[in-house]
């Protein structure tokens, strides 16, 4: 049998037989003042429009896009409406969401603790806003009420615990397809940054995803790539409640992380510890941190304006 066509199968019987409690509960969190000022900017729409007619060229026109912190329930359905578009439509994720959940929506258990940051389309006379990019957060309040964060659900981040009144937790992050060459990532991780800084948090935390579509061998060398050069101090060592099995992996790949984490490690992030599995989504989940302290000076002009 070709090991790695049966990978997936030994994961699953794993899983069955000694990680079934674990998989259960899967969730995130809130933020505890909101955004004053939504930063706007002018972009085009990474995707080209619709071809004009013969003889008639033009350029696409440009979207005003703006930044702003859900106040509302029906905003943030319209971050949840994203994500299921993007995790469940486009990546194949297994979502459960709520009895009573409307469908096309992706909904847990953490959303009502959660902040939700949202890039979107400003509204026009030719046409209402729409949500393109979203994330949320979940600050140490929301943690405690929320019973701990969603990364405590893959991984076990007990050393962390002195740290964490100072943790915001990111997560559910996604983009439209038609927007993701950075203009709409850099937007919401500026709104972050400075959220973070008014709230006296300066650390972040939260699962970067890389897809098992091989296997997991990808998984498994990025691991090996970034714990040479990206690791973070033992004191802070993550380990994973679900295992991705690395050792019988592959681990010589020649990679390039996924967009999100090459974000993270320019911004000075850190890996904690190996993958964990995620049966749901079918990735595996890297537990990364970042510390704003570690900004370069060019993020760090560019998001806190220091």
């Amino acid at each position: 049998m070709n090991p790695a066509r049966s990978l997936p199968r030994r994961i699953t019987e794993l899983t069955r037989a000694v990680h079934r409690p674990v998989i259960g509960a899967r969730q995130h969190a809130r933020m505890d003042t909101l955004a004053q000022h939504p930063p706007r900017r002018l972009l085009r729409p990474d995707t080209p429009p619709t071809p004009p007619a013969a003889g008639k060229p033009h350029a696409p026109a440009a979207l005003r896009l703006e930044a702003v912190w859900a106040r509302h329930d029906d905003q943030v359905r319209e971050a949840q409406r994203l994500r299921w578009r993007v995790f469940a439509d486009e990546m194949g994720a297994r979502l459960n969401p709520p009895p009573g959940t409307p469908p096309g929506l992706d909904v847990d258990a953490f959303d009502a603790h959660c902040e939700h940051l949202l890039v979107r389309i400003a509204e026009t006379a030719d046409a209402p806003q729409r949500v393109v990019g979203t994330y949320r957060v979940l600050t140490p309040v929301a943690a405690r009420r929320a019973g701990g964060l969603y990364s405590d659900q893959e991984f076990d981040l007990s050393r962390l615990d002195p740290l964490r009144p100072r943790i915001a937790e990111l997560g559910r992050s996604c983009t439209d397809p038609a927007f993701r060459q950075g203009g709409v990532i850099l937007m919401l991780w500026s709104a972050l940054a400075g959220f973070m800084g008014r709230n006296g948090l300066d650390l972040s935390v939260g699962c970067a995803s890389v897809t098992l579509h091989d296997g997991g061998h990808t998984a498994a060398s990025l691991w090996q790539q970034l714990r040479r050069s990206h690791l973070a101090d033992a004191a802070l060592a993550a380990r994973p409640r679900l295992p991705l099995p690395v050792d019988s992996l592959r681990g010589d790949l020649p990679v390039e992380p996924p967009a999100l984490i090459k974000g993270y490690l320019k911004c000075g992030g850190k890996v904690l510890g190996p993958p964990a599995w995620d049966p749901d989504f079918r990735t595996a989940d890297l537990p990364m941190m970042m510390n704003l302290a570690d900004l370069p000076a060019s993020y760090r002009r560019r998001f806190i304006g220091d």
